[in-house]
């Protein structure tokens, strides 16, 4: 079942999870960029928006590029 345009609200819970973008960056340094892909596509534009701000202020720069660059 595809998921679209869901808020961090509706992700966190349907996922069990505290932070939904704390689980994404989990789930890219864990080597599943496919599914941080998918994750990031289920998001609706605010929380998009809203995840890249997270990247920019929570990521080791180390990864934020690559990060970046899977989500476009």
């Amino acid at each position: 079942m595809k998921r679209y345009s869901k808020t961090v609200a509706q992700q966190c819970r349907y996922y069990e999870v505290g932070n939904i973008y704390e689980y994404m960056v989990e789930t890219y340094l864990n080597g599943n960029i496919n599914q941080l892909r998918e994750l990031y596509k289920e998001l609706c534009t605010e929380a998009r928006k809203e995840f890249i701000s997270y990247c920019f202020s929570e990521v080791n720069p180390q990864y934020l590029m690559a990060i970046i660059q899977t989500t476009i």
